[in-house]
């Protein structure tokens, strides 16, 4: 295994840790049960560094830890954690991947955002409804007043943080060499964090059709 392999592994698994820190300190009740954790914020910084398939393992890492300890929303609970970290944060390193100056920053955490407001629309209008045991018509009454206000609050408070201090961090991460200089530009052979994310959409897509012409 090569420095390289395992300055990432360490980052990646750095990163997790303080995303699942962050995530057990600070959380923050919204609306209904829906509550704010700046975890997505450490988990995008990772992508930004090592690409969309760095900000996939990481989330899903903290997902299922995050199940297994303080978690009181179940399988379904961790089902829409690695949905709407993945949409976010993977669609964001993807981006920054292709355009690695500020204007893609900001374009990949714009693009991040507004994918994973029309995700979890989606996605909250099927499995909500089996989480909260009410009629589906129910839960389509909250999506616009509640459901993506709250994820347009959080992919925004999440963007502009992130956006403040990646710059520091890399910058900290360099100082204690574990990250190089030339880190941001080594190429990903395995995009596996690009097809997930292109299987979501896919799948949502499709499940989007099928809700508006009332299959589902």
């Amino acid at each position: 295994m090569n420095d390289f392999k395992i300055r990432r592994m360490t980052v990646i698994a750095m990163i997790s840790a303080i995303a699942y820190v962050l995530m057990v300190m600070v959380r923050i009740p919204v609306v209904m049960f829906l509550k704010y954790e700046p975890k997505d914020i450490i988990i995008v910084i990772g992508g930004f560094i090592y690409g969309p398939m760095a900000a996939f393992v990481a989330s899903l890492l903290v997902s299922f830890v995050e199940f297994f300890t303080v978690s009181d929303t179940g399988v379904i609970g961790l089902i829409m954690n690695v949905l709407s970290t993945c949409s976010f944060a993977c669609t964001a390193a993807f981006v920054y991947k292709a355009y690695k100056n500020i204007k893609g920053a900001v374009t990949g955490l714009v693009i991040g955002t507004i994918v994973m407001c029309g995700m979890m629309l989606l996605w909250n209008y099927l499995i909500t409804p089996l989480y909260m045991n009410v009629p589906r018509q129910e839960v389509a009454k909250l999506l616009l007043p509640a459901i993506l206000p709250f994820n347009l609050l959080k992919g925004t408070l999440n963007s502009v943080i992130t956006f403040l201090i990646y710059k520091p961090v890399v910058k900290a991460l360099r100082r204690a060499k574990l990250v190089a200089t030339t880190e941001n530009s080594s190429p990903e052979k395995r995009n596996i964090g690009v097809v997930v994310v292109a299987l979501l959409l896919f799948v949502t897509c499709i499940l989007a059709i099928f809700a508006f012409r009332g299959i589902i």
